[in-house]
């Protein structure tokens, strides 16, 4: 089964699994060993964790630092050491609250490219040990800040009486919402944690394209799993395109750099009469089979780095 199944599955991932518990689930559920994830989602957070089956694990690559969007809501009066509900307090609690335009002008000031310091309770590693190990041990976690990239950021609605924001981010992959909730209770002077998230994307993943795990474990047992599949040559939408035959076909499949123009067809994102540096393509054979993902090397010279055989 495992060799004929390729592709990605949109999860919806529920609250309290680890993005580790959904993989584990789908292993058993398609009885498939070879099943990876582009990228973790928090266990209490909710939403769209793509799942990667068979040759798409070879992917990951090129999506663990994909634009995200999330949904969720701060919650202020009280800092947590988790930055979010699952944490404890490390903070009095305070009984004011931020006012709109406070916050209105705290979220336009984290939008954009912003350095942002990762919570203690993260995977990041203190000299060779994981932040979140020293931080169960109540050790100092000093972490440097990074560089990441806050393309949207908008307050939804404030529930001024009971001090809770929501509000909608897109993001650069390696932010973390957590930080981003704590540190704009800090710009609005006013203790803050993250309360609640979904992620409602992840590159071309959407929720609307999601399915819940009885879902697809319904889908598998009624020998619908393709339904739910999304086959290897959907992805990377934005990637153009270069259709090869005969001897280039051959050529690829045994990982030999290839120049452009030798089988060059263009698909999508092409001005006609133009012929722009693409950093990486994706090859198809005549059939629309996706057979390799080449990069750019110099030149007009592309080697494929990923070839599906």
């Amino acid at each position: 089964m495992e060799q004929e199944i390729s592709g990605v599955l949109v999860i919806d991932k529920p609250a309290g699994f680890t993005s580790h518990d959904v993989v584990a689930r789908v292993r058993r559920i398609l009885n498939i060993r070879r099943v990876g994830h582009f990228g973790t989602l928090d266990p209490f957070a909710t939403g769209v964790l793509p799942l990667s089956v068979g040759k798409a694990t070879r992917f990951a690559q090129f999506y663990l630092k994909s634009r995200k969007a999330y949904e969720g809501t701060i919650r202020f009066g009280f800092a947590t050491d988790t930055y979010d509900a699952t944490g404890q307090p490390i903070s009095e609690t305070v009984s004011e609250r931020p006012a709109r335009e406070s916050l209105d002008k705290a979220f336009q000031e984290f939008t954009g490219r912003i350095q942002q310091t990762p919570p203690p309770f993260s995977a990041k590693r203190v000299d060779g040990v994981r932040a979140y190990e020293l931080a169960r041990k109540h050790q100092e976690v000093s972490l440097a800040p990074v560089g990441v990239e806050i393309y949207a950021l908008e307050l939804l609605n404030l529930d001024a009486e009971n001090g809770v924001a929501r509000f909608a981010v897109e993001c650069s992959g390696g932010t973390y919402v957590r930080s981003l909730a704590h540190d704009i209770g800090k710009r609005a002077g006013c203790p803050a944690h993250l309360a609640s998230l979904r992620r409602t994307a992840v590159a071309e993943f959407r929720e609307d394209r999601s399915f819940t795990l009885s879902k697809l474990e319904e889908l598998v047992g009624e020998g619908q799993l393709m339904k739910a599949m999304v086959p290897l040559e959907a992805l990377l939408p934005d990637c153009p395109e270069l259709v090869v035959r005969g001897r280039e076909e051959k050529d690829i499949r045994h990982g030999h750099p290839f120049e452009l123009a030798q089988a060059f067809n263009p698909q999508r994102g092409i001005r006609p009469g133009r012929s722009p540096i693409m950093t990486v393509l994706k090859v198809l054979n005549a059939d629309r089979r996706l057979i390799a993902i080449a990069r750019h090397v110099s030149g007009s010279v592309y080697h494929p780095d990923l070839v599906l055989g």
